[in-house]
Protein backbone atom coordinates (compact mmCIF):
# COMPACT_ATOMS: atom_id res chain seq x y z
CA UNK A 1 0.00 0.00 0.00
CA UNK A 2 2.98 2.53 0.80
CA UNK A 3 4.23 2.32 -3.13
CA UNK A 4 0.45 3.44 -4.17
CA UNK A 5 -0.01 5.92 -1.40
CA UNK A 6 1.66 9.06 -3.54
CA UNK A 7 -0.43 8.01 -6.55
CA UNK A 8 -3.43 7.72 -4.79
CA UNK A 9 -3.08 10.93 -3.39
CA UNK A 10 -2.25 12.86 -7.01
CA UNK A 11 -5.17 11.20 -7.55
CA UNK A 12 -7.53 12.41 -5.57
CA UNK A 13 -6.07 15.88 -5.42
CA UNK A 14 -6.89 15.80 -9.50
CA UNK A 15 -10.62 14.58 -9.28
CA UNK A 16 -11.16 17.59 -6.83
CA UNK A 17 -9.74 19.95 -9.44
CA UNK A 18 -11.83 18.21 -12.31
CA UNK A 19 -14.92 18.95 -9.63
CA UNK A 20 -14.15 22.30 -9.32
CA UNK A 21 -13.44 23.21 -12.83
CA UNK A 22 -16.75 21.38 -13.74
CA UNK A 23 -18.87 23.23 -10.89
CA UNK A 24 -17.53 26.31 -12.04
CA UNK A 25 -18.44 25.70 -15.31
CA UNK A 26 -21.75 24.97 -14.39
CA UNK A 27 -21.92 28.33 -12.41
CA UNK A 28 -21.32 29.93 -15.48
CA UNK A 29 -23.45 28.30 -17.59
CA UNK A 30 -21.19 26.13 -19.79
CA UNK A 31 -20.87 22.81 -18.45
CA UNK A 32 -23.12 21.78 -21.25
CA UNK A 33 -20.50 22.45 -23.88
CA UNK A 34 -18.53 19.25 -24.37
CA UNK A 35 -15.92 21.36 -25.68
CA UNK A 36 -14.57 22.47 -22.48
CA UNK A 37 -14.21 19.20 -21.14
CA UNK A 38 -10.75 18.88 -23.17
CA UNK A 39 -8.91 21.21 -20.25
CA UNK A 40 -10.07 17.63 -18.57
CA UNK A 41 -6.91 16.39 -19.87
CA UNK A 42 -4.56 19.37 -18.95
CA UNK A 43 -5.42 18.73 -15.38
CA UNK A 44 -5.24 14.81 -15.20
CA UNK A 45 -2.20 15.60 -17.47
CA UNK A 46 -0.36 17.47 -15.15
CA UNK A 47 -1.50 15.26 -12.11
CA UNK A 48 -0.23 12.39 -13.64
CA UNK A 49 2.95 14.32 -14.71
CA UNK A 50 3.66 15.46 -11.10
CA UNK A 51 2.66 12.07 -9.73
CA UNK A 52 5.53 9.77 -11.91
CA UNK A 53 7.87 12.71 -11.23
CA UNK A 54 7.17 12.64 -7.37
CA UNK A 55 7.52 8.77 -7.60
CA UNK A 56 10.99 9.06 -9.24
CA UNK A 57 12.25 10.97 -7.21
CA UNK A 58 11.17 8.69 -3.93
CA UNK A 59 12.51 5.86 -5.44
CA UNK A 60 15.94 7.42 -7.23
CA UNK A 61 18.18 4.40 -8.35
CA UNK A 62 15.01 1.90 -7.81
CA UNK A 63 12.77 3.32 -10.16
CA UNK A 64 11.54 1.31 -12.83
CA UNK A 65 9.52 2.13 -16.32
CA UNK A 66 6.77 -0.19 -14.50
CA UNK A 67 6.79 1.72 -11.15
CA UNK A 68 6.10 4.74 -12.89
CA UNK A 69 3.43 3.59 -15.57
CA UNK A 70 1.76 2.37 -12.73
CA UNK A 71 1.84 5.24 -10.39
CA UNK A 72 0.57 7.09 -13.42
CA UNK A 73 -2.06 4.62 -14.30
CA UNK A 74 -3.14 4.55 -10.72
CA UNK A 75 -3.54 8.39 -10.55
CA UNK A 76 -5.67 8.66 -13.91
CA UNK A 77 -7.94 5.47 -12.59
CA UNK A 78 -8.80 7.17 -9.53
CA UNK A 79 -9.13 10.67 -10.70
CA UNK A 80 -11.94 8.90 -13.52
CA UNK A 81 -13.49 7.14 -10.26
CA UNK A 82 -14.22 9.46 -8.23
CA UNK A 83 -15.27 12.25 -10.90
CA UNK A 84 -16.84 9.72 -12.58
CA UNK A 85 -18.88 8.88 -9.25
CA UNK A 86 -19.72 12.58 -9.13
CA UNK A 87 -20.69 12.86 -12.51
CA UNK A 88 -23.08 10.55 -11.91
CA UNK A 89 -24.51 12.20 -8.40
CA UNK A 90 -24.54 15.26 -10.30
CA UNK A 91 -26.06 14.51 -13.55
CA UNK A 92 -28.74 12.41 -11.31
CA UNK A 93 -29.66 13.66 -7.75
CA UNK A 94 -28.20 17.63 -8.27
CA UNK A 95 -29.41 18.57 -11.29
CA UNK A 96 -31.76 15.91 -12.61
CA UNK A 97 -32.50 17.79 -16.08
CA UNK A 98 -28.46 17.78 -17.07
CA UNK A 99 -27.98 14.92 -18.86
CA UNK A 100 -31.30 16.17 -21.02
CA UNK A 101 -29.91 19.29 -21.68
CA UNK A 102 -26.63 17.70 -22.84
CA UNK A 103 -28.92 15.25 -25.03
CA UNK A 104 -28.40 15.45 -29.12
CA UNK A 105 -31.48 14.16 -31.55
CA UNK A 106 -29.27 11.12 -32.01
CA UNK A 107 -30.30 10.18 -28.38
CA UNK A 108 -33.66 7.85 -28.49
CA UNK A 109 -34.29 7.05 -24.92
CA UNK A 110 -33.37 8.97 -21.72
CA UNK A 111 -32.33 6.06 -19.72
CA UNK A 112 -30.40 4.44 -22.45
CA UNK A 113 -28.26 7.76 -23.26
CA UNK A 114 -27.46 8.39 -19.15
CA UNK A 115 -25.71 4.98 -19.49
CA UNK A 116 -23.83 5.98 -22.51
CA UNK A 117 -23.26 9.58 -20.74
CA UNK A 118 -21.11 7.57 -17.83
CA UNK A 119 -19.71 4.85 -20.13
CA UNK A 120 -18.44 7.75 -22.22
CA UNK A 121 -17.34 9.67 -19.06
CA UNK A 122 -15.18 6.62 -17.45
CA UNK A 123 -13.79 6.24 -20.91
CA UNK A 124 -12.43 9.12 -22.03
CA UNK A 125 -10.82 9.64 -18.43
CA UNK A 126 -9.07 6.15 -18.81
CA UNK A 127 -8.03 6.19 -22.38
CA UNK A 128 -6.82 9.92 -21.48
CA UNK A 129 -5.01 8.51 -18.25
CA UNK A 130 -3.30 5.71 -20.63
CA UNK A 131 -1.90 7.67 -23.06
CA UNK A 132 -0.44 10.09 -21.32
CA UNK A 133 0.83 8.19 -19.18
CA UNK A 134 2.63 6.14 -22.01
CA UNK A 135 3.42 9.74 -23.10
CA UNK A 136 4.84 11.45 -19.80
CA UNK A 137 7.40 7.81 -19.08
CA UNK A 138 9.31 8.87 -22.09
CA UNK A 139 10.23 11.54 -20.20
CA UNK A 140 11.63 9.50 -17.04
CA UNK A 141 12.79 6.71 -18.34
CA UNK A 142 15.84 5.82 -18.65
CA UNK A 143 17.96 6.48 -21.86
CA UNK A 144 19.46 3.30 -23.06
CA UNK A 145 22.54 5.03 -24.78
CA UNK A 146 24.74 4.69 -22.39
CA UNK A 147 24.47 0.71 -23.28
CA UNK A 148 24.96 2.03 -26.77
CA UNK A 149 28.13 4.15 -26.07
CA UNK A 150 30.01 1.06 -24.96
CA UNK A 151 29.46 -0.69 -28.53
Amino acid sequence: MNNYALPIRFGVAASGSLIAYFLILSLLGLHVNVFYSLFNAVITGFAIYESIKYYKLKKANDFTYAGGFMAGLITGGVATLIFTLFFTVYSTELQPGFLEELSTKWASTYRSFEAIVFLVVAIMGLTTSLVLTLSFMQLFKTSNTRSLKRV
